[in-house]
Order: C-alpha cells, then sequence, then structure tokens
C-alpha cells in the first residue's frame, strides 16, 4: 500500500504566499513522477505543476501550467518522498482543493498512480 498525504494550504489575501507539501509512504520502490492537480468550483482538474526524475527544482521533467508560471515552484526531495510547492503572489483564481499525485513503481514492480485527499487554497480579493 502506498499513501499519499497533503499538508498547507489555508486562506491567503490575494498577492500573498502558501507552500503545499506532499509526502508518499508504504511499500514504494521508486518514484517517477510527483506533482500537483487543482479543482476549482464548477471546473475541471487542472494539471498545476508536475515534476519527474529528480530532486529539487528541475529534473528530466518539470511541467507547468500557464497560468501559474514565474509564480509557482516545484521541488522534490527523493531521500524523502516529498514534493512541495511554493505559491507566491497568489490570484482569487488560484482558489481551488489543490491535489497531490505520485507515480509510484511498488516494492512489488508495479506501475500505479496515487493521490492524496486534497486540500484547499483560498484567496480572497
Amino acid at each position: 500500500q502506498v499513501q499519499v498525504v497533503e499538508s498547507g494550504g489555508g486562506l491567503v489575501q490575494a498577492g500573498g504566499s502558501l507552500r503545499l507539501s506532499c509526502a508518499a509512504s508504504g511499500s514504494i520502490f521508486s518514484i517517477n513522477a510527483m506533482g500537483w492537480y487543482r479543482q476549482a468550483p464548477g471546473k475541471q482538474l487542472e494539471l498545476v505543476a508536475a515534476l519527474s526524475s529528480g530532486t529539487g527544482t528541475s529534473g528530466t521533467g518539470t511541467n507547468y501550467a500557464d497560468s501559474v508560471k514565474g509564480r509557482f515552484t516545484i521541488s522534490r526531495d527523493n531521500a524523502k518522498n516529498t514534493v512541495s510547492l511554493q505559491m507566491n503572489s497568489l490570484k482569487p483564481e488560484d482558489t481551488a482543493v489543490y491535489y497531490c499525485y505520485a507515480v509510484v513503481t511498488n516494492t512489488a514492480r508495479s506501475i500505479a498512480n496515487y493521490w492524496g485527499q486534497g486540500t484547499q487554497v483560498t484567496v480572497s480579493s
């Protein structure tokens, strides 16, 4: 079993900052990618940022939604199986439930996607 748990989020005024963190644990052999999606009320799930192999803020694949480029930074710590999302210059349109995901090869060498339960981010104008 693999668990993905998010922390962070909350209420912030426009222009402020928040940091989301996510940790994967359990029967993990390796993590191929980690990242964040979000879903605003009445809207579809949207990829916010994703980071494949590598540690830090750059890896073999780093991807940001156009709407967050230059404001959000994703980083990974492979040793701790964690991913963080630093969100700066937040806007009301960033209000959403943010979900962490991990693409995991488990100890049985099977690959699957695992999701956290989501954390609410609310940006007031």
